[in-house]
C-alpha cells in the first residue's frame, strides 16, 4: 500500500510541476510586461506632474517630422489590412439523413452476401468477420440498388443515388440558412469514385437553376479526404472574389462502386461504406459574421503520393476476374501514421500553446545530440482544441488517431457513434461528427475543432474551425431522432 500512495504523491506533485511549466511559458509575454508597466507607473508617479511638465516642454517637435511620421503609420497600418486574409465563415451545414427503407441491419447484409457469394463461402465467413469487428451498427443504410439481389448498380441507378444524397442536403441548407440558388457563387462538388457526365456540379445547376456565371467545380479521385480539399479550394476563392458565397457538397456515391467479387482486400469496403452526405455555405461577407457558426483558421493538407506504397494503399483495379473494386493494402494503417505524422509536424506550430512546442523542440534535439533512443515527444493537442472529429473510416483508424494523439474517449465519441450510427460516409462523415457534437450541447463559442481526414493517393488533411457563436443543440438534422440514445457501448466484436 505505501509504495502505491507514493507513486500517487509523486503524480500528484508532476501533475502540478507541468501546469505551472504550461502556464509560465504561454503567459511569458505578460508576467514580462507586468513588472516593467509597474516600473515605469512608479517612476512617473515619483517624478511628479510638474517634472513631467518640464520634460514634455523639453521635446521638440518638428512638423515635417509629424506629417512623415504620420504617413509612415498609416501607409504600414494600410499595407497590413490589404495584405491581411479575409475571414472565412462556415454559416451553417447539412448533412443528409438516408430514409428508413435503405436501411442495413447485420442480417440483412450477411443474407445478401450468402445468395450473392453462394459459390464462396470463405468471402462469406470473411465479410462477417469484418463486420462483427467494424464497429457499425443496425441502422446503416445502402442505396436501393445494392439492396437488388444480385446488386443493380447502373448509370440511372448511380444518378438516381447521387440526386437523392445531393438535392436533399442542399434542400435542407437552403431551408436552414435562407439562402436562395441565385445567390450562389461558388459551387465545389467532391465526390471520388462516381464521375458521370455531365458533372454532379452541372448537375446541382441544372436542378436549381443556378447562374451562368457560377464558378463550378467538381473533385473526382481524391478519396475520403476530398472534403478538407474542397474547403481549401473554396477558401482560395473567396480570398480573391469579395462579397461571394461558396457551397460545398461533399459526398460519396455507392451504388455503381460495391464490389462483387471474391478478393478479400476489395470486399472490406462493402462492409464499411455507407450512404451519406452534406452541403456547406461558405462566406466571406461581413454581413454573415454574426449568424456563422464557424470561422475557418488553417487548412493543411499532406500527400504521401510519391512514395510508391502510399500511391497504391487505396487503388481501384480489377480482380483476376474482371471484376472492379477497391482494394485496401495491409500497410494501409502504418501509411496513415505517416501522413499523420508529416501532417502533425506543419499544424503543430500554428494550433499548439508555446509550453508544448518548447517541450517537442528540447526532446528532438536531445534525441539529435544526446541519445537517439529517447521516446519522441508526442504534443497534447488536447491545450490547442476542445473537439476531435476524426474521419470515421474504420475502428482501426479512430483507435490508431486516439492512441497516438493520447486521446480520451469522450474526445473520440462523436467519430466512433457516427461510425456506429451512419457507417463511413467517405469525405461527409467529418459533418455528421460535428453534427453530432452540437445535439449533444457540447460546442460553446470560442470551442476550436480540429477535422482530420485520410485519403486515397495518400492524403492527410486537416482543418481548424473556431465557434463563432452560441450554437443551440438542433432540431432537425441526422442525429435528431436518435442522439439521445448515444452514446452507446460498442463492443470489440458483435457475435452474428
Amino acid at each position: 500500500m505505501p509504495p502505491i500512495l507514493q507513486d500517487f504523491s509523486n503524480s500528484v506533485k508532476l501533475k502540478y510541476v507541468k501546469l505551472g511549466y504550461q502556464y509560465l511559458v504561454n503567459h511569458i509575454l505578460t508576467l514580462t510586461l507586468i513588472p516593467i508597466m509597474a516600473g515605469i507607473l512608479l517612476e512617473v508617479l515619483r517624478l511628479g506632474p510638474d517634472e513631467l511638465l518640464k520634460l514634455w516642454d523639453s521635446l521638440h517637435f518638428d512638423l515635417v517630422q509629424i506629417l512623415c511620421s504620420s504617413f509612415l503609420i498609416i501607409f504600414i497600418a494600410t499595407v497590413y489590412f490589404m495584405s491581411k486574409p479575409r475571414p472565412i465563415y462556415l454559416v451553417d451545414y447539412a448533412c443528409f439523413k438516408p430514409p428508413v427503407t435503405c436501411r442495413v441491419p447485420f442480417s440483412t447484409f450477411m443474407e445478401h452476401s450468402r445468395l450473392i457469394l453462394s459459390n464462396n463461402p470463405k468471402s462469406v465467413e470473411f465479410q462477417m468477420r469484418i463486420l462483427e469487428r467494424s464497429g457499425l451498427g443496425e441502422e446503416t443504410c445502402l442505396p436501393p440498388a445494392i439492396h437488388y439481389i444480385p446488386p443493380n448498380p447502373t448509370m440511372e441507378a448511380a444518378r438516381g443515388e447521387a440526386e437523392l444524397v445531393i438535392f436533399s442536403a442542399m434542400d435542407s441548407l437552403f431551408e436552414k440558412t435562407g439562402l436562395k440558388p441565385k445567390d450562389i457563387d461558388i459551387l465545389i462538388v467532391n465526390c471520388s469514385l462516381f464521375s458521370p457526365t455531365p458533372s454532379l456540379s452541372a448537375m446541382v445547376i441544372n436542378k436549381y437553376k443556378l447562374r451562368s456565371n457560377i464558378k463550378s467545380f467538381n473533385l473526382s479521385g481524391m478519396g475520403c479526404s476530398a472534403g478538407l480539399i474542397s474547403i481549401d479550394l473554396a477558401r482560395d476563392l473567396l480570398q480573391v472574389h469579395p462579397n461571394s458565397n461558396a457551397v460545398v457538397v461533399s459526398t460519396e456515391i455507392i451504388t455503381p462502386n460495391y464490389y462483387q467479387g471474391n478478393e478479400r482486400a476489395m470486399l472490406l469496403p462493402n462492409c464499411l461504406f455507407r450512404m451519406g452526405g452534406a452541403a456547406l455555405l461558405l462566406s466571406n461577407r461581413r454581413s454573415e459574421h454574426r449568424r456563422a457558426k464557424y470561422r475557418l483558421v488553417h487548412v493543411v493538407r499532406t500527400h504521401k503520393g510519391a512514395d510508391d506504397k502510399a500511391y497504391k494503399c487505396v487503388f481501384e483495379e480489377e480482380d483476376k476476374e474482371g471484376k472492379v473494386g477497391i482494394s485496401l493494402s495491409k500497410d494501409l494503417m502504418a501509411i496513415a501514421g505517416e501522413a499523420l505524422k508529416s501532417n502533425i509536424t506543419t499544424i503543430g506550430p500554428l494550433v499548439l500553446p508555446a509550453s508544448e512546442q518548447l517541450l517537442f523542440l528540447f526532446t528532438l534535439i536531445g534525441r539529435k545530440i544526446l541519445n537517439p533512443k529517447w521516446k519522441p515527444y508526442i504534443p497534447d493537442f488536447r491545450l490547442a482544441f476542445e473537439h476531435f472529429c476524426i474521419h470515421a473510416g474504420g475502428r482501426a483508424v479512430i483507435d490508431e488517431l486516439q492512441k497516438n494523439l493520447q486521446l480520451s474517449a469522450e474526445h473520440c465519441e462523436a467519430s466512433r457513434m457516427t461510425l456506429h450510427r451512419f457507417g463511413n460516409t467517405s469525405s461527409s462523415s467529418l459533418w455528421y461528427e460535428l453534427g453530432y457534437i452540437e445535439a449533444k450541447g457540447r460546442m460553446r463559442k470560442g470551442d476550436r475543432v480540429w477535422q482530420i481526414a485520410f485519403g486515397s493517393g495518400f492524403k492527410c488533411n486537416s482543418a481548424v474551425w473556431k465557434c463563432n457563436r452560441a450554437i443551440k443543440t438542433a432540431s432537425d438534422g441526422p442525429w435528431v431522432d436518435c442522439i439521445d440514445r448515444y452514446p452507446v457501448h460498442i463492443p470489440e466484436v458483435v457475435k452474428l
